[in-house]
């Protein structure tokens, strides 16, 4: 491929978006260049104030198990309060958390700090989500969704080598740093980001319709979506193991931990050279088509790390593999979220979307470290080429239904549909129980059941870099 196609393939990516998702886009990497607490966390703990390296482990999972409570709760504030709010007050509360790090030095002030920021950076991201959902068109999301990610990672990049060479100003330093970065990201969405949530619906007549009511049991009752939640969950297991299987399975090989530094880092460089290639050739893409393909290449990329021997390039050619799987996965499955969920209740969805990599973030560790040193290396590889192979044939198998119909304007117009039957039954229940109609109770709690999208509609990461970033 030339220069020039190369350029044109560039300009193709970039082109046709709003100018509110360029402001998003920007607020996203100045939040990435300067995410410098979780990258030197543990380092922080372990050199600084002398704590074991068990402890640093503890609270790094920590992190992980706050998002798995920050992500419903962003998911629900996002639909109550509005995306641009959400995203506001949880930059800021990511901010405090950043900046009290570089006071604080008692072991317990710590891990609660960290596990409120935890919360906070994981309940802002179904905010983010539902904001570029509500302003691209449907055509055009899964590319906008690549386009934040490629931010994502183009400001963990920066902030990687950054704060490599800014170390010597004191890992306090750093973190104030990031709380700065932080706030201003916060500014940006407040001065420059418009409120996107979809405006109450009108009839025919001008009067309001009457929203299903979506909590998130109704989500988890969403059969095509929680199984798209239940196979993500598992293809985040396979991505996050290599993060902590990886250099221990190096080490076991007499490795160095610098070779473990050059061979992690091709992740990172693969991403913001070749993310913006990587979309434009599989836009368009059945969303099945890429699922089930980014999963087989985690299942391969990860399984083949068994074979890689004591030989660098080798497991640097691993990671090139699961990272195109990663390039492709991202993005289509927030798209594929955003297509299975009602306006109304986007960042519901997105919230117990982002629970399965918090989920993930908080587990994989824990069940790698266990396989790493007890059965060994190879079994830990064998396991996650298992679980990402049964996670292609679970793409293919259960949701070609419900994410390969002819068109987004097709779904839309279904989902809509749905959700005005389910409104007019919501308005016929609450009639019959102003008129004293015994049944308009169980009337309405069959409307609570079938509230949001329902079994018939049939259908975006830990420390610094991290699957819960996605």
């Amino acid at each position: 491929m030339s220069i020039d196609s190369l350029r044109r393939s560039a300009r193709a990516t970039v082109s046709g978006l709003p100018q509110g998702f360029w402001w998003l886009w920007l607020s996203t990497l100045v939040n990435r260049t300067g995410a410098f607490v979780l990258t030197f966390l543990s380092l922080y703990l372990t050199v600084e104030l002398g704590h074991s390296a068990w402890f640093a482990g503890l609270v790094v999972a920590l992190h992980g198990l706050g998002g798995v409570a920050g992500s419903p709760l962003g998911g629900a504030l996002t639909d109550r309060w509005g995306r641009r709010p959400t995203m506001v007050t949880m930059h800021l509360a990511a901010a405090a958390g950043a900046a009290a790090l570089a006071v604080v030095t008692s072991a317990w002030a710590i891990a609660t700090v960290v596990l409120l920021m935890g919360v906070a950076m994981q309940a802002v991201r179904p905010s983010i989500n539902a904001t570029i959902a509500d302003m691209v068109p449907a055509h055009d999301v899964r590319r906008a969704y690549a386009l934040n990610y490629w931010a994502l990672n183009l400001g963990f990049a920066i902030a990687s080598v950054g704060g490599g060479a800014a170390i010597f100003l004191g890992y306090r330093a750093l973190f104030v740093v990031d709380a700065v970065a932080t706030v201003l990201c916060a500014v940006i969405v407040f001065l420059r980001l418009p409120e996107t949530r979809p405006e109450a619906r009108v009839d025919t007549a001008g009067e309001p319709v009457v929203e299903a009511k979506v909590s998130m049991l109704t989500v988890l009752r969403d059969a095509p979506f929680r199984t798209l939640v239940l196979l993500n969950l598992l293809v985040c297991l396979v991505f996050t193991a290599p993060w902590i299987g990886l250099p221990l399975t190096m080490a076991d090989q007499g490795l160095s931990p610098s070779s473990y530094g050059v061979v992690i880092a091709v992740n990172g460089i693969v991403i913001v050279g070749f993310q913006l290639l990587v979309n434009r050739l599989t836009d368009k893409r059945s969303p099945v088509l890429l699922l089930g393909l980014s999963s087989l290449l985690f299942a391969f990329g990860t399984g083949a790390t068994a074979l890689a021997g004591s030989s660098v390039a080798a497991f640097a050619a691993t990671v090139v593999v699961w990272t195109v799987g990663e390039m492709i996965h991202v993005p289509t499955n927030a798209a594929a979220t955003a297509r299975l969920s009602p306006e109304h209740a986007r960042g519901r969805y997105q919230g117990v979307m982002g629970m399965s990599w918090a989920v993930a973030g908080f587990v994989a560790p824990i069940g790698a470290g266990a396989l790493v040193g007890g059965p060994g290396p190879n079994v830990l590889w064998a396991v996650t080429f298992t679980i990402g192979v049964l996670a292609a044939v679970g793409y293919t198998v259960r949701l070609r239904k419900a994410l390969d119909d002819d068109s987004d304007g097709g779904r839309d117009a279904d989902s809509a549909a749905r959700d005005d039957d389910a409104a007019r039954d919501a308005v016929d229940a609450e009639a019959g129980a102003h008129v004293g109609i015994e049944a308009g109770a169980g009337a309405e709690a069959g409307v609570g059941i079938e509230a949001g999208p329902g079994e018939g509609v049939g259908g975006v990461g830990s420390a610094g870099k991290s699957p819960v970033s996605a």
